[in-house]
């Protein structure tokens, strides 16, 4: 946990949308961790030492038989918490006041609040000041329950036409309640209550990529002493600020060992390995893998067995390296903020899991290596943020995030080499389509995928029984949530063509409109 910051908690009760609770606190500087209900007791208050809370929205009704509750130390810490849906209905069934289900006030989707005052600073710039009483301002709601009587010590500060009680507080505890979702798009000024409720809690807005620098390296200085420590190196933004960071916080006592498991892209092991000796002089071994990770792999298609195969095979590699470089102790990687959060799910906890990821859920439950994860607390912008401060050049911020797992999950169904080598001449003509036409750094992510099925097809005179192909292209600011990028049809058109007239195998391509949610970015 990361000290030196005023830290903001959030508890998390099980809403989908509970990391937007954290991207728009770190967008204003404020250091924040969620954590789930279940996990978070009276010692860990203590030790967590949290400046404010937030409760998070959630699936479930406060009336159910072992109901998710927030421990009842927590509104006796003396610190600012606001309550969102769930959140909201939560804080009323602990303080006295009342939740009921049904009764025609269920609301979902867009929604207005009216104020009922407008001078309290938790409401500052929200409703537009010209419009006085009679001012709306738009929300997503999200709710079956609703507050039916607020608790003591409560007022109402607004209200929508299915929640009588949008908006409340209680000024004195510095207590805030809202029915709607504030985190989320459709809530358009949802920020500033975020900014007004930190500034209420008293939050500097310290929490900058500088300082989160420099308190890594001391951290990892503390962590790794005089030991040696590998560090997993893809060539991604994610492996290559970790490297950076923790060569400079430790120098030679870093090797880094990029693993070619026989799952990359066109050309990308030589890309990677030159790229990085050019420009960092370090130590890094280039292990080539493929057989034993295709080896492996072989017949396999469920995409969990996938992913946790390669994650115990990097660890094999990763040990066997550790003891060439004269017995390193530690294993470093790239691990971000979301990675934790899809792979874990906790015993009767709010969460499921999405998917393993190699780095975090795919690991061995016994390792002989210790972790060292710089960027455990960081969402994907962050990391380029850090990347930037340390110096990177832009060709390693820049990069499109690409799996541990490489071509494995985007080759649904059993891998064959005759498909990843159909899938790596595709995937190389789509991303040069792309950089064609100007299109790289506007798209957070794109690949290609081959799917799981023969399609007939006619070229020349000929019958043609290939393989089809999906397109995937996403836009996104933390890889939480993504959209489907809006390529034009002639681009499509033109994209499809030289694939299928380039790549042997090949006879149809499809493009992927799936935004996350409700897919993932990747297929498997």
């Amino acid at each position: 946990m990361t000290q030196a910051h005023d830290r903001l908690l959030i508890i998390d009760f099980g809403s989908q949308v509970t990391q937007l609770i954290a991207r728009r606190l770190r967008e204003l500087n404020v250091y924040c961790e969620i954590h789930p209900y279940n996990r978070v007791d009276e010692a860990f208050l203590q030790a967590f030492g949290p400046k404010a809370v937030i409760f998070s929205g959630g699936p479930a009704s406060v009336y159910w038989d072992n109901a998710p509750m927030p421990p009842k130390g927590v509104f006796d810490l003396g610190v600012p918490i606001l309550g969102i849906c769930y959140g909201q209905q939560v804080m009323m069934h602990c303080l006295g006041g009342h939740v009921e289900g049904g009764h025609g006030t269920a609301e979902f989707g867009k929604a207005f609040v009216t104020p009922t005052d407008l001078t309290h600073p938790f409401l500052a710039g929200w409703f537009p000041p010209e419009a006085g009483p009679q001012a709306q301002e738009q929300v997503w709601m999200s709710h079956g329950d609703h507050v039916s009587k607020i608790a003591p010590g409560f007022a109402v500060y607004g209200t929508s036409p299915n929640a009588p009680f949008a908006i409340t507080a209680d000024p004195q505890r510095h207590f805030y309640a809202v029915q709607f979702h504030p985190e989320v798009h459709h809530t358009p000024k949802g920020a500033q209550l975020y900014e007004n409720f930190v500034r209420l809690a008293g939050f500097k807005g310290d929490w900058t990529m500088g300082a989160y620098r420099e308190e890594a390296i001391r951290k990892i200085r503390e962590q790794v002493g005089d030991a040696k420590v590998i560090c997993g190196l893809s060539g991604g933004v994610d492996s290559s600020v970790a490297a950076v960071l923790i060569h400079e916080a430790i120098g030679d006592q870093l090797t880094c060992v990029f693993v070619d498991h026989g799952l990359l892209r066109l050309g990308e092991a030589e890309q990677v390995v030159t790229m990085f000796r050019d420009h960092y002089n370090m130590p890094l071994i280039h292990a080539d893998e493929s057989d034993l990770f295709l080896g492996a792999l072989e017949g396999v298609s469920d995409p969990e067995v996938k992913r946790k195969t390669i994650g115990k095979l990097f660890i094999d590699v990763f040990q066997k390296h550790a003891n060439e470089v004269g017995g390193a102790k530690f294993l470093a990687q790239g691990t971000l903020y979301p990675d934790v959060i899809e792979s874990v799910s906790f015993s009767g906890g709010p969460s499921v899991t999405i998917k393993s990821h190699h780095n975090v859920g795919g690991l061995p439950e016994k390792m002989g290596l210790k972790l060292v994860e710089p960027l455990r607390e960081l969402f994907k912008d962050e990391v380029r943020a850090l990347g930037r401060e340390l110096g990177l050049p832009a060709s390693f911020i820049g990069r499109h995030p690409f799996p541990g797992p490489g071509l494995a999950i985007r080759c649904p169904g059993e891998i064959t080499k005759e498909k990843l080598d159909i899938l790596r001449r595709a995937d190389a003509v789509y991303i040069d389509q792309i950089r064609k036409h100007g299109l790289y750094d506007e798209i957070w992510q794109a690949f290609a995928a081959i799917l799981p099925m023969r399609t007939v097809g006619v070229m020349g005179d000929g019958r043609t029984y290939d393989y089809a192909l999906a397109l995937r292209a996403v836009t996104s600011v933390d890889g939480m949530t993504a959209d489907y990028y809006p390529f034009t049809h002639d681009f499509l058109g033109e994209t499809a063509t030289r694939i299928i007239n380039e790549v042997k195998g090949v006879n149809r391509v499809f493009y992927d409109c799936t935004s996350k949610p409700p897919g993932t970015i990747e297929l498997e």
